[in-house]
């Protein structure tokens, strides 16, 4: 994994925020492969661009699945922390992907309203039309942005934040995601990512109270390119 802060991408930095572009594989909080988050590659660019002695303060807010890419917001102060906390509980945070699917949906604008239902062994969330013991409700938008050859490129917009929401909900619809093999897509990417990416993120600041937006590039594969064109 690619644990150097050299190859950070950062989107913007202040005294209370610091806000990442994540690559696809890069791992937002530590696991048990012992793999080095990105959380500690944070810490290190901090330490490193400051001159800090002793720890660097840094608290994870939210989390991006592994094999996703896109914008990954820390906070820099404890004063931030509990701020941006309440902001996400209080879903007063937007966020937008973009996914490269298979089959475009039909109709190509729309919402999808499903119940998910986790399964921890297999690291898996099943979406259901009808409620079922222990789902939860799973609510998106999304629009077709883009056609190529073979994918669609799609926006979506969550309205809940469940554990594989998007992946879930999409291959339910029979829209798989690229590279996406646990959720229906027919083969894996080369690198083990999926084409799902957290486009942008919107929120008042927690200290200067002024509305931000941070908006990511896609990764650098042809594909999000040829997509990313002209939009």
């Amino acid at each position: 994994m690619h644990s150097n802060s050299q190859n950070l991408q950062v989107i913007y930095e202040d005294n209370h925020l610091i806000v990442i572009n994540k690559r696809a594989g890069d791992l937002v909080q530590g696991d048990k492969t012992g793999d080095a988050p990105l959380s500690e590659i944070v810490k290190a660019y901090l330490k490193e661009k400051h001159n800090k002695p002793g720890n660097v303060y840094l608290g994870v807010v939210h989390r991006l699945d592994r094999p996703t890419s896109g914008v990954v917001l820390f906070a820099k102060t404890s004063k931030a922390l509990p701020r941006l906390n309440k902001l996400f509980a209080d879903k007063k945070n937007k966020k937008t992907y973009w996914a490269m699917v298979q089959n475009t949906p039909n109709p190509e604008n729309g919402t999808l309203v499903h119940y998910l239902k986790r399964n921890q062994k297999q690291n898996k969330s099943y979406s259901h039309k009808n409620e079922v013991p222990n789902s939860k409700k799973g609510v998106l938008h999304y629009k077709t942005l883009k056609k190529l050859d073979r994918y669609t490129l799609l926006e979506i917009d969550l309205e809940t934040g469940r554990h594989h929401q998007i992946r879930s909900q999409l291959s339910a619809i029979g829209s798989p995601i690229k590279g996406d093999l646990k959720y229906g897509f027919n083969r894996s990417n080369p690198d083990g990512r999926i084409h799902l990416h957290a486009r942008s993120l919107s929120l008042v600041h927690p200290v200067k109270k002024e509305k931000m937006t941070f908006t990511t590039p896609v990764p650098d594969d042809n594909l999000w390119q040829a997509a990313a064109k002209n939009i």
